[in-house]
């Protein structure tokens, strides 16, 4: 097998499993898609930008504990780096969040969103491709109820 398809493979997933562990809110599984020095910016989506693995799966946390979340990801455009020890992605996107009863259901009781997730990735000392970098950019977004 070429290396660069085993790496894609590898990567793609490792995104899967980034939306498997997000939607079902294993938390603990999450935490390792993720390189520790990760910075993850939701600034351009109304969140913030949010630097270190520990810090990043307790605000995501924070805001979805308590939704019903459906994360799919597409169409990858993976570009690697010439000593194949990181990677740029971009996917399409398209999540589907129902804000739970701990959240304030008048301001946003839930959204479908289509956009695309721009990220970096690295090839850790343990030799397993992790997220070290984040950008999430929504296109369109439908509020539920709206």
């Amino acid at each position: 097998m070429d290396a660069n398809f085993a790496d894609w493979m590898a990567i793609c997933e490792l995104k899967a499993r980034y939306c498997r562990l997000m939607d079902t809110k294993d938390w603990a599984g999450w935490a390792d898609v993720f390189t520790e020095d990760v910075v993850m910016d939701g600034s351009q989506c109304g969140g913030r930008v949010t630097q270190g693995r520990d810090a990043v799966v307790a605000y995501v946390r924070s805001c979805i504990e308590g939704a019903i979340t459906a994360h799919q990801v597409h169409n990858p455009e993976m570009v690697f780096d010439a000593d194949g020890l990181g990677a740029e992605v971009i996917w399409a996107l398209n999540d589907r969040v129902r804000m739970g009863a701990d959240r304030d259901l008048a301001a946003h009781p839930g959204h479908n969103g289509y956009g695309h997730y721009f990220e970096r990735y690295r090839r850790c000392d343990d030799g397993k491709w992790r997220i070290a970098r984040q950008v999430l950019r929504y296109l369109h977004m439908d509020v539920m109820g709206a």
